[in-house]
């Protein structure tokens, strides 16, 4: 008669009893956390060195600096307002155009393009996001703001100057100028990271919607778009991200006055430009201060605006799922 095999926890006494190797997984549990505890201390590093910088501006100005638009450094009068409205409608006119521009230049290379011409499309797209920002300022301030100049701000303000934001004298450096390059610059990042977004959608989303009848636009909509909508809305932010801090390509076409003025048509000026442009003309104490002080605005409009940008996904996600987190 045939015995029978022996069992491997009888065969292996010791390796049952033997202690589980933890130190890998606790090694890369404090490796990883080391990492993250590293990113954040930078940050806190970053803003208590420009609080340093900035302590007599702080000290003298307080919370009416944010406020005020004097920029004065004869009279040592200073205020972040008209940089702080010209970085955000800069900021803002960008997203409007390169959002659009982008999540449909992505939907076109995932849902609709020939295969064909999918890949040197792409590699144009990345090419562009590989230029860098002071080639745009050039190209901007010699060929752009020229056309700008006589063809779209006339037209512009022939059919739309019944707004605000369409009137006043056309000078061609302006705030719609730097807010154009801007979109030009963050739009390579919004496509790729759409596309991708795009591309990660489960094949059954189409089917789906394919197999109840729907178009392909209905497919698009309702099977791709909602199923990516809060990707999407991520790739707007990481554009966000990179339109705020832009410097030197806003810095040559938007003018650089620190004025406050409803129409899109006058120059402007961006927390970024003001310090690349003034850091090296600071020759008081307190000027430096205030250029640090403006620092710290834009490392503090960075962070509350990610942090918005945050809360909006978790509501977004919360409506997805039928409540909220």
């Amino acid at each position: 008669m045939r015995a029978a095999a022996p069992s491997p926890t009888a065969d292996a006494p010791a390796a049952r009893f033997a202690p589980p190797r933890r130190w890998p997984d606790v090694s890369f549990r404090w490796l990883a956390l080391l990492a993250a505890a590293t990113i954040v201390g930078l940050i806190f590093l970053v803003g208590w060195e420009l609080y340093r910088g900035a302590h007599l501006a702080v000290a003298r100005f307080g919370l009416g600096f944010l406020s005020k638009s004097a920029w004065d450094p004869v009279a040592d009068e200073y205020g972040a307002w008209p940089f702080i409205y010209g970085t955000l409608m800069s900021s803002l006119i960008a997203l409007l155009i390169a959002v659009p521009l982008g999540v449909g230049t992505a939907l076109y290379l995932t849902e609709v393009a020939p295969r064909w011409i999918r890949q040197p499309a792409i590699m144009v797209i990345e090419m562009l996001s590989a230029v860098p920002s002071v080639i745009f300022g050039l190209w901007g301030i010699f060929v752009l703001v020229p056309w700008l100049r006589d063809h779209l701000f006339v037209w512009l303000k022939h059919w739309l100057g019944f707004l605000p934001l369409f009137q006043g004298p056309i000078y061609g450096v302006s705030v719609l100028a730097g807010g154009i390059i801007v979109a030009i610059m963050i739009l390579p990042i919004i496509t790729a990271v759409s596309r991708e977004i795009l591309r990660s959608v489960p094949d059954l989303q189409r089917e789906a919607a394919c197999a109840l009848g729907a178009t392909r636009w209905e497919i698009i909509r309702i099977a791709v778009l909602s199923y990516a909508s809060r990707g999407i809305f991520g790739a707007a932010v990481l554009g966000l991200g990179r339109a705020l801090g832009e410097t030197m390509a806003v810095t040559m076409v938007i003018g650089n006055r620190p004025e406050v003025s409803s129409s899109l048509f006058a120059p402007g000026y961006t927390l970024a430009s003001v310090i690349a442009n003034e850091f090296t003309e600071a020759t008081t104490d307190l000027y430096q201060g205030a250029l640090f002080e403006l620092g710290l605005v834009l490392l503090a409009v960075t962070i509350l605006v990610n942090v918005l940008a945050q809360l909006m996904l978790r509501t977004l996600a919360g409506k997805s799922t039928g409540k909220v987190n």
